[in-house]
């Protein structure tokens, strides 16, 4: 892992700007997110990770004159740790007394004060959560359209203008028009009459496009508006061939920032409600107005989980050829420790390269689906570790080995860790892996009702770990997209109750992936991507809904 950055030129420069009579706040707020509200963004929108030097997928920044905070989560205590120079203070959201960086910025700012954010990106309902509770403290929530990172960041990447492509019908197993029909009907039972679809990946689902904007995700930059008689994608239209283009017939095509005027325009007229989900950005909804009618998710969000059967096929295809990549790659690796002397030599990079190259040779493989965590002995117990080439471990025979890995195909996506011992662990460590081998035979057994949440099931992946007074810090598992991101909702297993009234449901995807670390010493996760499937019971007490189970 590469060493801290010295951000205290940024900081000055960044702190500087907050006190000028310009803008006047006493703190500024730096999220992970794009404007789309995306996990992973384009190397352009990588703004906490520029003013703090930690790139964890998760997290958030809070400066004021004399703090620099970093707000992150369990999988990210170690990186974030020794990635940020002293400069900064690692708060460890879910820990006892730790407060979220909401809570932070309601409770220890001064009152009669501003704190500033960029509203493009944070969500409406964040905004408007974070709103309600600032100004009972007597603190402003101020939006600032110019962002304060960008202008201190000099070397800023540009924007990706690579062009997008058709998805085809062979691996969407839907069509543009058919797929239009049901979100429309899903918003018009929503009380909707049209929608802002926001998120990039329902973007690319909708339109069956997909992007290179953003690495390991095949997405774009874009919206959609979706109206009871009219279809707009607000895209840079230099990213379209005369293939998309022909691909798209029938769709009003827009600038990309042209999107804001839209559906100001559209605010302003008629009495259209459009609907928003919670990648609508405050900025957004401050352009829709009284427009805009809010929903805790896009119905779209829904109907890209559930999947059909042609991307069904195609996630068993795909993993079928995965499968056989990482039997030749572990075949490989162990040839090369045992027999061609590679033990301390070979490092974590290296086999994450081999891995690539093998996955790569297989059919339909367009690269990966995250960067791989190869990690030895105590990097493992770094939960989203990437090693960096020239201080990476090399592998040992006496050390655990955790792989975390996937790739992207045309007809699906992969994401599956295993952790082996070459030599002969410790009677400790033989004990935690069989901890966490329970728990994910338990959760992957379990049948269940149709409907059941992820947070009803999470207990099962835990309950060996926990008779031990173990546990781990990460959800147990998440959905995975059709040839789209990895990380995918609105379904997960996990402890977070935003899970509760979301319910497993044919056709979804999962992962099955409980851990167990110990910092400094080694990290054990076993992970597989699983079906959503029914089971055969022979009983019936559901009265037709059924019983679900998983299908590794």
């Amino acid at each position: 892992m590469a060493c801290p950055v010295n951000t205290s030129s940024r900081l000055q420069r960044l702190r500087e700007l907050m006190a000028s009579s310009k803008y006047n706040v006493s703190a500024y707020v730096v999220p992970s997110e794009d404007a789309h509200q995306s996990e992973y963004v384009a190397k352009c929108d990588e703004r906490r990770a520029y003013i703090s030097g930690f790139d964890g997928s998760a997290g958030c920044a809070v400066v004021t004159a004399d703090k620099a905070l970093m707000f992150t989560d369990g999988r990210y205590f170690l990186q974030a740790r020794q990635q940020m120079d002293n400069n900064w203070t690692l708060m460890k959201q879910g820990m006892a007394g730790v407060p979220t960086w909401q809570g932070y910025v309601t409770d220890h700012v001064t009152s009669g004060t501003r704190v500033g954010i960029d509203p493009t990106l944070v969500s409406a309902l964040a905004a408007g959560e974070l709103q309600k509770s600032m100004s009972a403290k007597g603190v402003e929530l101020v939006p600032l359209q110019e962002n304060l990172v960008d202008a201190v960041w000099n070397d800023r990447p540009e924007r990706p203008l690579d062009s997008v492509f058709v998805h085809d019908m062979e691996y969407a197993g839907e069509s543009i028009e058919n797929k239009v029909s049901r979100v429309r009907s899903a918003v018009a039972d929503m009380g909707a009459d049209g929608v802002v679809v926001a998120a990039l990946d329902e973007v690319a689902w909708l339109l069956n496009l997909r992007g290179t904007d953003i690495s390991f995700n095949p997405v774009f930059y874009a919206y959609v508006v979706v109206t009871a008689d009219k279809v707009t994608l607000f895209v840079n239209e230099s990213k379209l061939t005369d293939a998309v283009r022909a691909h798209l017939k029938g769709i009003d095509i827009q600038p990309y920032e042209a999107i804001f005027g839209n559906v100001r325009a559209m605010a302003s007229g008629d009495k259209t409600k459009l609907l928003a989900g919670s990648s609508t950005s405050w900025a957004l909804a401050q352009a829709l107005g009284d427009s805009v009618k809010f929903a805790k998710s896009s119905p779209l969000s829904m109907l890209k989980a559930l999947k059909n059967s042609a991307e069904l096929n195609g996630m068993r295809n795909c993993h079928i050829r995965d499968g056989a990549a990482m039997a030749n790659f572990f075949g490989w690796l162990e040839n090369e420790l045992f027999n061609n002397g590679a033990n301390l030599r070979l490092s974590e990079s290296d086999v994450a390269d081999k891995l690539e190259a093998l996955r790569r040779e297989q059919p339909l493989c367009v690269g990966l689906s995250f960067d791989t965590i190869s990690s030895v002995g105590p990097n493992g117990a770094i939960i989203h570790y990437k090693p960096t080439r020239g201080s990476d471990a090399l592998l040992d025979i006496d050390q655990m080995f955790l792989l975390d890995s996937g790739g992207q195909y045309r007809d699906g996506t992969t994401d599956v860790t295993r952790t082996v011992h070459f030599g002969t662990p410790t009677e400790w460590q033989r004990e935690c892996f069989t901890r966490v081998l329970k728990g994910h035979i338990a959760l992957d057994r379990a049948v269940f009702p149709s409907g059941t949440s992820g947070y009803v099931l999470d207990p099962l992946a835990r309950l060996p770990l926990w008779e031990l007074g173990l546990d781990f810090r990460h959800g147990t598992g998440h959905g995975v997209g059709s040839f789209l991101n990895v990380h995918e909702g609105p379904q997960g297993v996990s402890m977070r109750k935003n899970l509760i009234d979301v319910g497993f449901q044919q056709g979804m995807t999962i992962t099955n992936e409980p851990g167990y670390y110990e910092d400094g010493a080694f990290g054990i996760r076993i992970e597989n991507t699983c079906l959503v499937v029914k089971a055969k019971t022979p009983h019936d007490y559901t009265n037709g809904s059924g019983y679900l189970t998983f299908e590794p």
